[in-house]
């Protein structure tokens, strides 16, 4: 009971630091990536902070996963070398006794893992993505920001605009330079408005005004008078259109049982059942030789844990395909790792308990 009692203070304690230092780590790559994007116009720069905040809640569950295994894993292995192993086992007490203080645990991350992934997770995608939509909407507009000059997103094009009525979309003295190849396109005109496209495309139509074309430093500009000119603003953006799986409800799901929907279904489910699998991989996982160290234990358990998750994309991958079924998807990755878990509480229970008792003796 008092090793009992020690081990949860100790998980408590080490998820606590764990999970700090991967939350501060994410954070960080979040915010250089986001910045990044900011810098290149592809994000509004208002909106970093809250697609930060966005991004942490929808990666929150496989932080709080990974915080789990390297939890159990560092306090059961700080045990072994310690030696307090050693103690639990000459009292009698077997490897699948850690089972149900890892497990009381485990749950409550895994059932916090659930709420998050099946109902936080899918909210934040959405408001994430509705940020990226307003700010791509509201990016042709400022393209043609009124009294200062804007360069467009490829540096061909400069634009200027005297005054600009955005509820009517409309602007007025209007200049366009355009570089094109080796010629340079200066447009003019006293009023235009912004039209959208049924396929998503921004145009800038002109109306009543010149248009001169020619090569730079040289005298053969040609003029062209036109009463309607029209200029892309901006190609319609791909990923608006993409799969949006991510940000469905769960009940949205459900209620749609596409092959898309299914795999990020599978994806919800396998989140907080990998988190309790998780906590058992790490007791057998844990047991080491104290002569020799933690360090290849650590590796072993990370590469295990990586190689995992990646399989899980590609079972979702193959779900969301067609190409797996989502009731095979949903359980058979799962029913692998249960019995690699048994496979290894077998190989370290059949061992002869006094033999960790004789270790230390030799050491």
């Amino acid at each position: 009971m008092l090793f009992k009692k020690a081990l949860r203070r100790d998980l408590i304690n080490l998820a606590g630091v764990v999970f700090a230092t991967l939350f501060v780590i994410m954070l960080t790559t979040s915010l250089i990536r986001l910045l990044g994007r900011a810098a290149t116009g592809r994000v509004d720069t208002a909106s970093v902070l809250p697609l930060i905040a966005f991004n942490s809640v929808s990666v929150l569950p496989i932080l709080l996963v990974l915080t789990l295994y390297i939890a159990v894993l560092m306090s059961l292995t700080r045990a072994y070398r310690d030696s307090e192993m050693v103690i639990w086992f000459a009292s009698g007490q077997g490897l699948t006794a850690w089972v149900r203080p890892v497990l009381s645990f485990a749950v409550p991350i895994a059932v916090l893992v659930g709420l998050i992934t099946f109902l936080a997770a899918p909210w934040a995608n959405r408001q994430a993505s509705e940020y990226q939509q307003r700010f791509t909407q509201r990016e042709d507009i400022s393209q043609v920001a009124a009294g200062r000059f804007r360069e467009s997103a490829t540096a061909n094009r400069v634009f200027f605009v005297e005054s600009l009525n955005e509820e009517q979309n409309e602007v007025r003295n209007v200049f366009v330079t355009q570089q094109r190849d080796e010629r340079l396109v200066v447009v003019v005109s006293r009023l235009g408005r912004i039209e959208n496209q049924p396929n998503g495309d921004r145009f800038l139509v002109l109306e009543d005004g010149r248009r001169y074309d020619g090569g730079q430093g040289r005298a053969d500009f040609r003029v062209m008078e036109f009463e309607r000119y029209g200029l892309r603003l901006a190609p319609r953006n791909p990923s608006l259109s993409d799969d949006r799986s991510k940000v469905k409800s769960t009940f949205e799901l459900l209620a749609e049982p596409t092959q898309r929907n299914l795999g990020e279904l599978m994806w919800r489910i396998s989140l907080p059942v990998s988190a309790v699998l998780m906590g058992l991989l790490a007791i057998p996982l844990s047991a080491m030789n104290p002569r020799v160290g933690r360090s290849i234990n650590l590796i072993v358990a990370l590469l295990l844990y990586v190689v995992y998750n990646n399989l899980l994309s590609v079972v979702q991958a193959w779900v969301a395909d067609g190409r797996m079924s989502f009731g095979l998807g949903v359980w058979v990755l799962h029913a692998a790792l249960l019995a690699i878990i048994g496979f290894l509480f077998w190989r370290r229970v059949r061992l002869p308990r006094w033999s960790f008792a004789r270790l230390r003796l030799r050491t």
